[in-house]
């Protein structure tokens, strides 16, 4: 079987909800990171045999398949198709699985695996907000409502689930999320994140414009006071909204091909596509499951959490990424070295391969060899990725 290797691998800098990327239609936000792989590797365009893109509201602007959208606002030429699929928050990641099992079947040689999502126009939870009779939402089925009766999937409950079953306290989700603020300061004013962004021009209320390169999400003036101060989501609870994720408008993407398509390019690969691994678990807790994805991946792969150098997972919610620390036993000092999702924001559908894009351009930074990454998705799912810097 042929190997898989990722030649490019760029996002968007993170925007806030009603932001900076607010005026940006997703398809066009999409475009931008196409456009960008293509330029970074000097390929043809015609040489993309597909475009895989993760994106979770599939609905209003995100609606009739994004990708293909996305390929028709670019530079790439009418002959390259493209497809949406829904992984939940790791449907880029999964985009890049699939990528890379086409690549690694012959099948293709050049693929690139994208994810977008414009939270301010097409906000989390529309695509479920349709009439239901049921009044638990137009998903849940009657063959659902019997294995889980009386039950509401809330990955707000999973979380806090989370945090009770791994003996997370508040101090603990606070500390780490003002942790995720520290981190991401410092890779941006280091210029760490200066590779893998791509800038783009926005147009102010005042008709001025600017150059969007920094992740606005971050808070420069975060401290762990304020933090702690931050009002409950529930009562009795232990996740505040500081603790948890930010609302984010974003794009990503990275160019996947095999030997031949490394002829084709004549390019460097920047990493090689190790192990991939996607389990389900519990849909009520529902975030646990790359706790347990990851013994699985690392136990298929011949590895251990020692042979990892640097870790991505993803921070949905704060006892995720503490919860999944405490059950693998890896060094803190590698997860998320340059802040996660708390600080640097989640565009759901985007988050796959800009975790992926982070991972990447890390490694090289800091000359390591092995990245895994890891999120929990909705329904209890979870993808792992373990990539070999090259």
């Amino acid at each position: 079987m042929a190997e898989a290797y990722i030649v490019a691998a760029a996002r968007t800098a993170g925007g806030r909800k009603g932001g900076r990327l607010a005026g940006w239609h997703p398809a066009d936000l999409a475009a931008k990171v196409l456009d960008e792989l293509v330029d970074r590797t000097k390929v043809d365009p015609a040489l993309v045999e597909d475009v895989i893109m993760g994106c979770v509201m599939q609905v209003g602007e995100q609606s009739n398949n994004v990708a293909r959208n996305a390929i028709m606002a670019s530079k790439l030429p009418e002959s390259v198709p493209g497809t949406s699929i829904d992984r939940q928050c790791g449907s880029s990641q999964q985009a890049l699985h699939f990528a890379a099992q086409a690549v690694m079947s012959g099948t293709m040689d050049v693929v690139i695996a994208a994810g977008v999502e414009s939270m301010t126009r097409v906000p989390m939870g529309l695509s479920s907000q349709l009439p239901a009779k049921n009044g638990f939402g137009n998903y849940k089925s009657p063959g659902i409502e019997k294995r889980y009766p009386n039950i509401v999937f809330s990955q707000f409950t999973g979380a806090e689930m989370m945090a009770e079953k791994y003996g997370l306290s508040k101090d603990d989700l606070d500390e780490y999320s003002f942790q995720s603020h520290q981190r991401a300061i410092a890779a941006t004013q280091a210029g760490h994140f200066k590779k893998e962004i791509v800038p783009l021009e926005i147009v102010r209320a005042d008709g001025s414009k600017d150059t969007h390169h920094i992740d606005e999400g971050i808070r420069f003036d975060a401290t762990l006071e304020g933090i702690k101060g931050v009002k409950l989501i529930a009562e009795n609870g232990k996740l505040t909204a500081a603790s948890a994720s930010q609302i984010c408008d974003g794009a990503s993407g990275v160019m996947v091909v095999n030997e031949r398509g490394l002829k084709q390019l004549g390019v460097k690969p920047l990493a090689r596509i190790h192990h991939m691994t996607m389990t389900g678990g519990d849909p009520v807790i529902m975030l646990d499951a790359p706790l347990h994805a990851t013994k699985k991946a690392l136990d298929k792969a011949g590895m251990t959490i020692d042979d990892i150098d640097l870790f991505e997972v993803n921070e949905a919610f704060a006892s995720v990424p503490t919860g999944w620390l405490k059950t693998t036993g890896a060094d803190p000092a590698r997860l998320n070295v340059n802040g996660g999702a708390i600080a640097l924001g989640h565009p759901l559908g985007g988050s796959g391969t800009k975790l992926m894009t982070t991972l990447v351009h890390a490694l090289h930074q800091r000359g390591k060899r092995y990245g895994l990454q890891t999120m929990c998705e909705g329904g209890g799912m979870a993808n792992v990725t373990i990539v070999e810097r090259l």
